[in-house]
């Protein structure tokens, strides 16, 4: 899941690299298909042009079902970065691209303590068979 500010940072930083670019960059760069639909405005959508859309924000209402999601949502924005990483040259966003990994690997670490505390406190041999958020629990 991508937080709503990892998507602002990204955004302003598309904006930055884009805002002043001529009709000849941005054909030759290959934006022209984003251009023409957003001009340099905003529009968050993957590298493969798939809009962002609320369905990337999975949550089930149990809280380990949610937990792993959260765990595996950090790994993919991780990746992500990394990704990006290997493309870009220029250090302004390269900097700005590893804070936001940064704070994947932190959220990735919070959310397996949360976990570890969570299913620590149930009855390990039951945990998989109750949402503890909502079921009594199992005896």
């Amino acid at each position: 899941m991508y937080e709503l500010a990892h998507l602002e940072m990204i955004g302003a930083i598309v904006f930055q690299l884009t805002k002043n670019l001529s009709i000849e960059e941005i054909k030759k760069s290959g934006f022209d298909q984003y251009f023409v639909d957003h001009t340099t405005g905003i529009y968050p959508s993957s590298a493969a042009g798939v809009p962002f859309t609320a369905a990337y924000l999975q949550s089930k209402g149990d809280p380990i079902t949610d937990l792993h999601e959260n765990l595996a949502a950090e790994q993919k924005a991780r990746t992500t970065y990394d990704n990006i990483l290997r493309f870009c040259d220029d250090p302004d966003v390269k900097d700005a691209i590893k804070f936001l990994r940064q704070r994947e690997v932190v959220h990735y670490q919070r959310f397996g303590e949360a976990l570890r505390i969570l299913t620590d406190k149930l009855d390990s041999k039951n945990f998989y068979a109750f949402n503890p958020s909502f079921d009594k629990k199992c005896k």
